[in-house]
């Protein structure tokens, strides 16, 4: 007889999403392979992907009853406990879903919160977190809680007739305004910290979620923020005080941004977001081995243009060379062939050098070109400091 485990099962999980005149195949093939990898940083353990073409996602059941059918055969053949849909899912949607599918729904918004909420250390991000979460709850509570609905009368209530679910509507709503008045007394706290960096210039790493910049932190500062191969791996914003030859800066280490981010987070992380709008110096860092780096760097300049902050100065730098290849095909030859090693000559004559902003390329985990990092971000940073701070020049 086998002995007990206290091993937790991981839930196996089908991902789900539609294409329709605006999103092309190929684009939801790539959308659900990031959906994914968030199930997999989540701890779930994604099984199979399903798509449909559509005009437009169904408004009562996001996909058409024939394909929702055989999703719903395929849960209950493989014993599947979650289906993750790659768009927001209206509260009917979800509703009308899960009574056909039989399994727990959850959409990328509900999906990205679990993990921020699992990501959460310190108590700012919690509270942060904890109010987007309310926030996407509370429009969803008559689906969740129709199980409670019976009348009920009594001390505190409003009176004979009121449905629990509304007690529990009053319940969130009184927690969010907690929360939030929460959160402007750390946005005073946070707003104070940084009108106290005086005389030194504030450099902001950004970039796509999992693309290296905890790990250029680490280099540039030696410190030791947290750094793994998941997603949303920072959450918090980490400061330090850099110093590159004689000249010291302060460096933050940001939240990572991702596409369709639920615009409940953005708010709730507003605080966190304002050292972004706030630096004098931008380090864009792309994950150049990844195939859709050319997305991902559009994503992060929308939402910088969305948080006033695309116009600030900016240094593009292409992460992960070591990992990098490219493919070739022979003339005459159907074959791809893959070409790896790409030294940085070959890296900085090609159109991803061409951008209007300074371009580096190097690898933070084998710590390669970094001095040419260190040498630009020198240039950079003096003249910012000169512009900012003219009579403080005695540093160089």
């Amino acid at each position: 007889m086998p002995l007990p485990t206290n091993e937790i099962q991981q839930e196996r999980a089908i991902l789900i999403g539609v294409c329709t005149p605006s999103v092309t195949p190929e684009k939801v093939k790539e959308y659900l392979t990031e959906l994914a990898f968030l199930v997999d940083t989540a701890g779930g353990v994604p099984d199979r992907q399903f798509t449909q073409n559509l005009p437009y996602p169904d408004p009562k059941t996001y996909l058409g009853s024939g394909k929702l059918n055989e999703v719903r055969d395929y849960v209950a053949e493989k014993k599947i406990d979650l289906a993750v849909f790659d768009d927001e899912l209206t509260p009917s949607q979800a509703r009308n879903i899960e009574k056909v599918l039989g399994c727990k729904i959850m959409d990328r918004t509900h999906l990205i919160l679990d993990i921020f909420a699992k990501r959460a250390q310190t108590a700012h991000a919690k509270v942060q977190v904890e109010l987007a979460q309310y926030q996407y709850l509370l429009p969803r509570l008559t689906g969740m809680w129709t199980h409670l609905e019976k009348q009920r009368g009594g001390i505190g209530m409003r009176g004979p007739g009121e449905k629990e679910i509304e007690t529990d509507r009053r319940i969130i709503r009184d927690r969010i305004s907690l929360l939030k008045e929460k959160l402007k007394d750390i946005d005073r706290q946070k707003s104070t910290q940084r009108g106290n960096r005086e005389k030194f210039v504030r450099v902001a790493l950004v970039g796509y979620t999992n693309v290296g910049k905890s790990t250029m932190m680490n280099l540039l500062s030696k410190s030791d923020v947290f750094a793994e191969n998941k997603l949303f791996a920072t959450l918090d914003t980490t400061v330090r005080k850099v110093v590159i030859n004689n000249l010291p800066f302060l460096l933050s280490d940001t939240v990572g941004f991702i596409r369709k981010l639920p615009h409940t987070l953005v708010e709730s992380f507003k605080s966190t977001l304002d050292e972004i709008r706030e630096t004098d110096l931008l380090l864009h860092v792309v994950d150049i081995s990844h195939p859709e780096f050319e997305e991902q760097i559009a994503v992060v300049n929308q939402t910088l243009e969305e948080l006033n902050a695309g116009g600030k100065p900016m240094i593009l730098i292409f992460n992960k060379i070591d990992n990098y290849h490219w493919i070739e095909k022979e003339p005459d030859d159907l074959t791809p062939k893959e070409k790896c090693n790409i030294s940085l000559e070959e890296l900085k004559a090609t159109w991803m050098a061409k951008s209007k902003h300074k371009t580096l390329f190097i690898s933070a985990t084998e710590k390669e070109n970094i001095e040419e990092l260190k040498e630009v971000l020198y240039e950079e940073i003096k003249k910012l400091h000169i512009q900012i701070y003219p009579y403080n020049n005695f540093l160089y």
